[in-house]
């Protein structure tokens, strides 16, 4: 990204802890650190839209080890996100995919997944992006962040390889509602799913993970 429009966050000093291992109380910082990004990347004239993800492991192409994110801020709003505002996404009311539920915040397995771990967080009451969070709301997101990649991780007993990032409002949009996504292509511990030229193809993917079975066991090892 040209003109200083891409950021790295290092999440911690300890090389070997990942996101899920930081108190709550790290994690609110880390929190804080992106809504304080996101509103001065998109008070500039040149910045449409502002994404924060995070690769983990090789496995999802992650070059470096040490825990980090990355922050990409666009002078346009990407396809999938433009349609994602333009549908006006919504959290899924399906109870039987939830798994988790605290604090005015909630995650599930999405209904038709590309990958065998697809998750959804975010707050039940609309809210258009991280800016907008209030003490309260940072210190529930961190709580159920924490939680959801815990649960991910206790799934194989490994720190399972995964990518995230955040959905939030761009520049003129209207109706958002901030929500995190999570996927990773285990389907079993170090068996990946991969994607083959039929899916490619047509658009239509095959996930051999059924996403209530999947939320089943998040649930079973949550409670």
């Amino acid at each position: 990204m040209p003109d200083d429009r891409c950021d790295v966050v290092l999440y911690t000093s300890e090389h070997n802890s990942s996101l899920a291992e930081l108190p709550v109380d790290h994690i609110k910082d880390i929190v804080d650190l992106w809504a304080l990004r996101t509103s001065s990347l998109m008070s500039r004239q040149d910045v449409q839209s502002v994404l924060i993800f995070e690769n983990r492991g090789r496995e999802v192409g992650a070059t470096i080890d040490h825990p980090h994110c990355q922050i990409y801020a666009f002078d346009h709003v990407p396809q999938r996100t433009s349609k994602r505002l333009s549908n006006k996404w919504q959290p899924d009311p399906d109870l039987e995919r939830r798994f988790i539920e605290l604090n005015g915040w909630a995650a599930w397995v999405i209904a038709a997944p590309i990958y065998p771990i697809s998750i959804e967080i975010a707050p039940l009451t609309q809210i258009a992006n991280l800016t907008s969070l209030n003490e309260q709301d940072r210190l529930s997101f961190a709580t159920i962040l924490k939680s959801v990649l815990q649960t991910i991780d206790q799934l194989f007993d490994s720190k399972t390889p995964y990518m995230m990032w955040i959905n939030q409002d761009a520049k003129n949009s209207s109706e958002s509602w901030l929500h995190v996504e999570v996927v990773s292509p285990w389907r079993d511990k170090n068996v990946s799913r991969y994607i083959a030229a039929a899916e490619v193809a047509t658009g239509e993917f095959f996930n051999p993970v059924n996403p209530e079975d999947l939320a089943k066991r998040l649930r079973s090892l949550h409670s």
